[in-house]
């Protein structure tokens, strides 16, 4: 019995928490660092990680590189992909796992949500 999946609902249907985890992933990666409730940071830490992961196995074997940047290309901004397949290759390099890190914050003021900040080691 799959009781309520694994990842989170944030009160929205599929497709709304589809585009809402694209745009947090695109400006995170061109921003290195954004400001979000502790919750949409959670959902998106492993998805920057295996995004990484990806793209550092890639940037090894040149054959695979324009399938991989392709496929990329579907869920991300144009300027993130070619960050990631230009910086981010290099810049965690020697790094095996853990490209980010989440720091909370406290609480926002208007609603009470718990907010922290997520960016790359």
């Amino acid at each position: 019995m799959n009781h309520l999946g694994r990842s989170r609902k944030f009160s929205r249907v599929k497709k709304q928490r589809v585009a809402l985890l694209k745009t947090l992933l695109g400006s995170f990666i061109m921003r290195e660092k954004i400001t979000t409730t502790e919750a949409k940071a959670k959902e998106i830490k492993p998805m920057v990680d295996k995004i990484i992961t990806k793209v550092k196995k890639v940037s090894k074997d040149e054959t695979k590189k324009v399938a991989v940047l392709r496929d990329l290309r579907k869920g991300l901004p144009l300027i993130a992909v070619k960050k990631l397949s230009g910086e981010f290759a290099q810049k965690f390099d020697g790094r095996e796992s853990g490209y980010t890190r989440i720091i909370k914050m406290g609480q926002r003021k208007s609603d009470g949500a718990a907010m922290a900040v997520i960016e790359f080691v």
